[in-house]
């Protein structure tokens, strides 16, 4: 869907992005994390073309980047753009429009989306007198009205309680499903983990990490395994540091060069092993251990 070769930009003498590479698949959800100041911001504008990278490319579908395929996007910056002092519906029809959905289909989209998200009792209040979540659901409408088929989602929960971010987190995975394809930037690890298929990590305008959520939380694994026994036949090592926790000794060990079949076999000559899990680390670990480790090259 997304191609990205190269891209390198500069501020003066500060460098946003160095040599970046990304491939977006289409009909995935494709997170893009960093720390804050790490590039983020300064790719997805380059992408919606509201500014141009110094070198490098950008390819849409196969095809190089062009002015006509901002109608092909949807963006969700993280700095809201909303009109304070305009009507909801006012504002969702001129923002359908400079997408380039006519007045009656603009009028189709808005009144669906605006009872599907349960705000339409809302459409003529202006933005300036509703709460932070449900402009935050203007917004969205806004972001996807002219269905897009590359979605740029900037923080996308900033903002909403639990519930409402719920309905979001629905809605992003029902566009999904439909072949939209997005790109969700946030520090929300949790919502990485749930929904993103691939992740791309920039620190200090470099790409550091790139691949399947699966495939980067296993190349992070450090071969390390919880363990549980109950009523052990033998006195467990000490070394174990076995603690006692609902009716069975609990640990940790390292596989030290054993394969898990191997490991597992060696334990049950303790006694019965009620529980064999290897710990993988989650994104979150992941994320500050990778911006730790390139913070101090």
């Amino acid at each position: 869907m997304l191609q990205i070769t190269q891209i390198n930009k500069s501020y003066e003498n500060h460098r946003a992005l160095t040599d970046v590479d990304l491939e977006v698949p289409k009909g995935v959800i494709f997170g893009l994390l960093g720390p804050n100041g790490a590039g983020k911001t300064t790719l997805i504008r380059i992408i919606n073309q509201i500014i141009e990278q110094d070198s490098g490319s950008v390819e849409l579908d196969g095809k190089m980047l062009s002015p006509d395929d901002i109608r092909k996007i949807g963006y969700l910056p993280e700095e809201r753009g909303l009109y304070k002092k305009m009507k909801v519906w006012d504002q969702l029809i001129y923002f359908s429009r400079l997408k380039g959905l006519s007045d009656s289909e603009a009028k189709i989209q808005i009144k669906a989306w605006l009872e599907k998200l349960e705000i339409a009792s809302w459409r003529e209040k202006k933005i300036e007198d509703l709460s932070k979540g449900m402009a935050q659901k203007v917004q969205f409408i806004a972001t996807i009205v002219h269905k897009p088929s590359l979605l740029i989602l900037d923080e996308p929960f900033s903002g909403f309680d639990p519930v409402n971010a719920e309905i979001i987190k629905n809605e992003i995975l029902e566009l999904k499903e439909k072949g939209t394809t997005v790109i969700l930037s946030t520090h929300r690890m949790e919502s990485v983990e749930l929904l993103c298929d691939q992740v791309a990590m920039i620190n200090k305008s470099r790409k550091i990490l790139d691949g399947t959520i699966r495939e980067v939380k296993r190349s992070f694994r450090p071969e390390v395994f919880q363990v549980a026994i109950a009523n052990p036949a033998l006195d467990l090592p000490q070394e174990w540091i076995p603690k006692f926790s609902d009716e069975a000794w609990e640990f940790t060990l390292p596989l030290s060069g054993k394969t898990p079949n191997q490991l597992l076999s060696e334990l049950m000559e303790y006694g019965e092993v009620v529980m064999f899990r290897e710990q993988i680390p989650s994104m979150e670990e992941i994320f500050i251990h990778q911006v730790k480790a390139s913070s101090n090259e």
